[in-house]
């Protein structure tokens, strides 16, 4: 037993170390944005900081995950025809891998300021799984970038492109389908891309108007109180489910639509972007089972919540930028506000944290840092050509930024 328990201790410390070598998915480890380094670089205007640069071909706004030593993003042609997943070294930019994954003869209409490779993969040890809504999800080879499994038969019409990330865990790969047509929840065997479960939203919408129950968002998978939950927000209601079943644990009910932030997990509390009113950006107790009653809800706030980037928590503070380049700053358990400050710009990329600092990545290229205190102070301003829509990516003492046309990486 001594041994055993050894070994298992081994495994959690070699795990914990390899978790922090590599960025999995959106927002990294632990779906957060929070990278563990803080040594990175704040002011990109500085030449000898920037260590390389590669343009990517096409269009996409996914962001970039790390395995080891290559950094892996998706692209898509402008029309939409072609969707392909490029691997990189990450040590120099080059590219070692450029691979036509799905091609469609002819692809849905999309929103102009959107991609067709929006949604970000996931990756681990030997494998990374790419989604292009409903034009396909693979698994592919990390190696060799070979096709382990595909599927093209989870229909959606996403209207406006697709832009929902999958996650996985130990068996299971999860992702979201909230389209003008259908919406459903569907969980994928990772081995061999079987459907383990599927689940239709069933949310009264209060409308027949497809264009109001669309949604872009990636789940939040976390234990709590001994029971595994997969929180998926949707158009006007946010649904929990059993990650095993697919069974519904709760669902809280706070009207909107097309809200893209991805809810996080922390001191106890599920933070959900979703609605409007006073609820769209809150915080609830995940206790609950069924319908969230009222006093589940600690608190919701309106004014400067985001519909695109996510949000930050650290300790019991939490960060937003919104849309409009309102940064707010409140505290995470009761909502109050600390302070306020507008920045200025537009903004699609989440907040991303490192080192005690906040960055901003706006639709210009400016590239705002400012610190993690109860009082905004600006550190640094630079900007980088053609702008931001993807969110950055962190591993040791280098942070990937993808533009509009490239992908850089910077060190101190």
């Amino acid at each position: 037993m001594s041994r055993l328990c050894s070994l298992l201790l081994i495994f959690l410390l070699f795990s914990a170390a390899h978790a922090g070598d590599n960025w999995p998915e959106f927002r990294g480890p632990q779906g957060d944005g929070v990278a563990e380094s803080d040594n990175l670089p704040v002011d990109f205007s500085e030449p000898k900081l920037l260590k390389w640069k590669t343009t990517i071909h096409d269009r996409g706004w996914s962001s970039p995950v790390v395995w080891g030593d290559r950094i892996w993003v998706t692209t898509a042609t402008e029309d939409g025809k072609a969707q392909s997943v490029l691997a990189l070294n990450r040590q120099t930019g080059e590219i070692l891998l450029d691979r036509v994954v799905f091609t469609t003869e002819n692809p849905q209409e999309k929103e102009v300021s959107n991609s067709y490779a929006s949604c970000t993969p996931a990756i681990e040890e030997g494998r990374i799984y790419v989604h292009f809504g409903s034009f396909g999800t693979a698994c592919l080879d990390s190696e060799t970038g070979a096709t382990i499994w595909e599927r093209r038969d989870l229909p959606c019409d996403h209207w406006r492109g697709p832009g929902s990330s999958p996650i996985i865990d130990e068996h299971n790969l999860y992702v979201a389908f909230d389209g003008y047509d259908f919406q459903y929840v569907v969980a994928l065997d990772k081995q061999t891309g079987k459907t383990v479960w599927k689940k239709d939203r069933n949310i009264d919408y209060g409308t027949d108007n497809g264009d109001r129950k669309k949604a872009y968002s990636t789940a939040c998978l976390f234990e709590h109180e001994g029971q595994r939950q997969l929180v998926m927000p949707s158009a006007t209601d946010t649904i929990c489910y059993n990650p095993e079943t697919g069974d519904e644990l709760w669902r809280v009910r706070h009207g909107g639509m097309n809200a893209a932030p991805r809810p996080l997990f922390k001191n106890g509390l599920v933070y959900i972007t979703g609605g409007d009113r006073d609820r769209k950006l809150f915080a609830m107790d995940p206790s609950a089972r069924g319908q969230v009653p009222d006093d589940a809800i600690m608190w919701g706030m309106s004014k400067g919540a985001p519909y695109r980037p996510s949000q930050i928590i650290l300790g019991d503070r939490m960060y937003i930028i919104d849309d409009k380049g309102i940064a707010t700053c409140v505290h995470a358990l009761t909502g109050e506000k600390i302070w306020q400050q507008r920045i200025g710009g537009n903004y699609r990329a989440s907040l991303f944290a490192a080192g005690g600092n906040l960055y901003c990545f706006d639709e210009s290229g400016k590239i705002t840092v400012f610190k993690a205190s109860d009082e905004f102070e600006l550190v640094a301003e630079s900007s980088l050509p053609d702008g931001f829509q993807a969110s950055p990516a962190a591993v040791g003492d280098s942070l990937y930024l993808r533009t509009v046309k490239d992908l850089y990486c910077f060190e101190k």
